[in-house]
């Protein structure tokens, strides 16, 4: 028998381990390339939430401190509407980019939670836009918007797989009344 006929048992065992080598290293870094790509798009879509909510809490800022000068609300920097007029179109016009990006990275189910929180704080502008005088409308539509802002991280949380957080209720300490 030859030298390579001897041989070409352990030649044939060095070719199948160099073929399982490769193909395990490819499968790894595969794997690898996949979960770093996972983690990168729940960092930007992370990212996209966060932008969405921070633009759309700037508009409920602003309408808080116009319902106080309405004198529905008790935030303490009270904001005519004419001075806020600019303020109020200039933070509807920010959250327009951060709401398509949030369309086109967001769950759908995060859009939606989205969509049913923008739309009150659309009712809240409009409420203020018609010089409204309701206290207890306006408490009514607070709690609403608070609902459905507390809706949209819970979606978001889920989505991402995050813990469940805190809903940011924390009771304040009512206005003082002098008699």
């Amino acid at each position: 028998m030859s030298a390579f006929m001897q041989q070409l048992p352990a030649l044939i065992g060095v070719v199948i381990g160099a073929l399982g080598s490769y193909l395990a290293i490819v499968r790894g870094d595969r794997a690898r390339f996949r979960r770093e790509q996972t983690a990168r798009w729940e960092e930007r879509r992370l990212a996209v939430y966060a932008d969405y909510a921070r633009a759309l809490k700037k508009s409920v800022t602003l309408t808080y401190r116009v319902a106080s000068h309405l004198g529905n609300d008790p935030h303490p920097h009270p904001l005519s509407p004419e001075d806020a007029a600019p303020l109020i179109a200039e933070a509807t016009f920010a959250r327009d980019p951060s709401g398509e990006a949030l369309v086109l990275l967001g769950s759908p189910q995060v859009v939606e939670k989205a969509r049913a929180w923008v739309v009150l704080v659309m009712e809240m502008e409009q409420f203020l836009r018609e010089g409204t005088h309701d206290p207890q409308a306006w408490q009514a539509l607070l709690e609403r918007q608070r609902a459905g802002r507390e809706g949209y991280y819970t979606a978001v949380r889920e989505d991402l797989a995050l813990p469940p957080g805190h809903s940011a209720r924390w009771p304040l300490p009512l206005p003082h009344v002098h008699t």
